[in-house]
């Protein structure tokens, strides 16, 4: 999957560069892998063409995660990026600021897929699971684009802090 195959670049090019960009690395890719995963597995169609889940335990534990992933991002990582920023006196600019505002623009859509889909029960009727497991899938590779931006100006402000 182009997921996977991008992450490894990811992760070959900044792994070991910082524990904050480690640990967002480690966090997506274990995302990837569920998505991955949940994705490979096939609807089936029963009669009347209505998708059945291959399991609600791993759509839910998808979403958990997703949500989870989401959270971290936007509170932990971001913040452990602001305590080494504040330590070594460097301060966010625009370029960072707007990559991280289109980061932000993916959460909504994300949320709205947690939402419908981490009650489901295995007789609900999921028309829509597969398309919308694609959006998702669309989504997460686009933030996961962005925040690759993002992190190669997280490690070059790390590696290059004021004054340095």
């Amino acid at each position: 999957m182009v997921m996977l195959n991008r992450f490894k670049q990811v992760q070959d090019q900044w792994g070991g560069s910082s524990e904050v960009i480690d640990h967002w690395l480690e966090t997506r890719q274990a995302l990837i892998v569920e998505y991955c995963h949940l994705a490979a597995l096939q609807p089936t169609s029963t009669p009347s063409n209505v998708c059945e889940l291959p399991s609600t335990k791993e759509v839910t534990s998808f979403c958990d995660h997703l949500v989870d992933y989401i959270s971290e991002g936007h509170f932990k990582i971001y913040e452990m990026v602001m305590d080494k920023w504040k330590a070594t006196g460097f301060k966010t600019n625009n370029e960072i600021d707007s990559t991280y505002a289109k980061i932000v623009m993916t959460t909504e859509p994300l949320l709205e897929f947690n939402d419908k889909y981490v009650k489901v029960k295995v007789d609900d009727d999921l028309p829509h699971f597969e398309q919308d497991m694609s959006k998702a899938g669309e989504i997460l590779e686009f933030r996961f684009e962005v925040e690759d931006q993002l992190i190669q100006l997280i490690a070059d402000s790390l590696a290059m802090p004021p004054g340095a």
